[in-house]
């Protein structure tokens, strides 16, 4: 079911009345209510993948509660090992299968030795990456003892499968979403109009601003070798805007939509495109993502406790795992790899923590420094998101190469129309607003110190037009294909 949706529209408002007014009262019938309404939103796409979810499901509560009554040390050890290897076992056959069968026929063919082997039609099921990683950190977490595992298999469930974000994150840490499944929760009227102010937002973000992007941004991809410098540079600029407004506006419908709910969702997105250097970029981008690699990979591996090789290793592997969790296609490990190149100049220098701040803050406008280094940033951004656009490596630097070498003033009518530069001015407000917005959770987050209602509710409704006026093509989530 998409959040943007005639389906949804439905059949949220259904859920949030049977949660407040019928089952508002029992915390038990809730979680029930949750979990029920969670699995119908998800079956809705297929049904078949729900017993993947529950498979899931039982496994890492069963393994929490020997976890929690284990004191044998190597016997722990094994219960962890066996929810790693069945959860990442699943995720590997479903999205990395083929992928990897590919190119072992295809190193065995280089040395002139052919493998008769068949590709399998495997569909990845939806938001299997998120919600095996959700589940990994339950027991992880309880493994190291910093949080005890839950008797209440009703509340685990809920946990796992809380439709908001199932699909496509945030990715929650049991630690912060897990004890919300065992506490009353009372409807709080500000948390439910802040949350219904997100989810317009992240509904802007999505049908204004990212199917628009994604319009023009797949007709330059497809037809690279047709167009100008000039022309391709505006195909990454309008993915980049395209995955940031998807993803981003899909993560503010889910915060806001937990709201509505009594619950509290930690913030996956921080203004972005506003970072003065890459390191401050990948701590406002798929926060929950970054963080994760962060706390169960990087700080194992050593983090930057070890020597200057220790760190050079250790971050070039959270990037480039970062990038294959992604997609099972090399693309995705180049983008990977492009991004720790960039970071590697601010590690090496001991800068990786130097923006730390909001830019700008308490400022309308950048200084020249920071307005150079947010372009600079903003620039190789762009740059790596080619790679991750793009179907192959060969399209990717062919892509890039026409850049520079095709004739870079053209103006192709097909892609310079009236629609377009609606678009762009679409874009560019778009831009202001958050600019404006910074400080917040996210763009709208200090609406209501407008002292007027009227001014408010004048603003809503000119968002609620543009959606409506300038709707793009209904796209589908990018990242509901990882």
């Amino acid at each position: 079911m998409l959040f943007n949706s005639i389906d949804f529209a439905i059949f949220l408002p259904i859920v949030f009345l049977l949660y407040w007014f019928v089952a508002n009262k029992n915390l038990k019938l809730q979680n029930v209510l949750l979990v029920a309404a969670s699995y119908l939103f998800y079956g809705w796409w297929d049904w078949k993948f729900l017993s993947l979810i529950l498979f899931s499901t039982i496994v890492d509560y069963s393994v929490g509660r020997r976890l929690g009554t284990e004191k044998n040390q190597t016997k722990r050890k094994a219960l962890l090992w066996t929810s790693i290897l069945i959860n990442l076992g699943f995720l590997g056959f479903f999205k990395y299968y083929n992928f990897f069968l590919d190119n072992f026929i295809t190193a065995f063919s280089f040395f002139g030795a052919e493998i008769l082997a068949n590709s399998l039609n495997i569909i990845l099921p939806v938001g299997i990456s998120f919600y095996t990683f959700q589940t990994l950190s339950y027991t992880i977490d309880v493994y190291k003892r910093k949080l005890e595992p839950t008797k209440d298999f009703i509340a685990f469930t809920a946990f796992v499968s809380f439709f908001p974000q199932l699909v496509a994150g945030p990715i929650e840490r049991a630690t912060h979403l897990l004890p919300q499944f065992y506490i009353k929760r009372e409807f709080d009227y500000r948390k439910a109009v802040d949350g219904m102010r997100q989810i317009l937002w992240g509904l802007f973000k999505k049908i204004v601003i990212a199917d628009n992007c994604a319009e023009y941004a797949n007709l330059i991809f497809n037809n690279s070798a047709e167009y100008s410098g000039s022309t391709l540079i505006l195909g990454a600029v309008f993915f980049t805007f395209q995955i940031y407004g998807d993803f981003s506006g899909y993560s503010d419908i889910a915060i806001g939509t937990s709201r509505l709910f009594g619950f509290d969702l930690m913030r996956n997105f921080n203004f972005p495109y506003f970072s003065r250097d890459i390191a401050e970029f990948w701590r406002r981008w798929h926060i929950s993502l970054s963080t994760w690699f962060r706390d169960y990979l990087y700080i194992p591996l050593g983090g930057s406790r070890g020597g200057i090789w220790m760190q050079i290793r250790n971050t070039f592997i959270i990037f480039i795992v970062s990038g294959f969790w992604h997609g099972a296609n090399w693309t995705f490990v180049v983008w990977g790899a492009l991004n720790a190149i960039y970071f590697l100049p601010l590690l090496l220098t001991k800068n990786n923590r130097k923006n730390l701040d909001i830019v700008a803050q308490g400022r309308s406008l950048p200084n020249i420094k920071e307005f150079f280094y947010m372009l600079l940033t903003f620039s190789l951004t762009v740059l790596a998101w080619v790679f991750f656009r793009a179907n192959n490596i060969e399209h990717a630097i062919s892509y890039l190469m026409g850049i520079f070498t095709a004739p870079f003033f053209s103006f192709p009518p097909k892609v310079f129309s009236q629609e377009t530069f609606i678009s762009l001015f679409l874009l560019l407000i778009f831009i202001i607003v958050e600019w404006i917005g910074r400080e917040g959770q996210y763009a709208l987050f200090y609406l209501d110190k407008i002292k007027y209602k009227y001014g408010r509710w004048i603003i809503y409704i000119i968002i609620v037009f543009s959606i409506i006026i300038f709707s793009g093509s209904n796209q589908t989530f990018i990242y509901f294909q990882f």
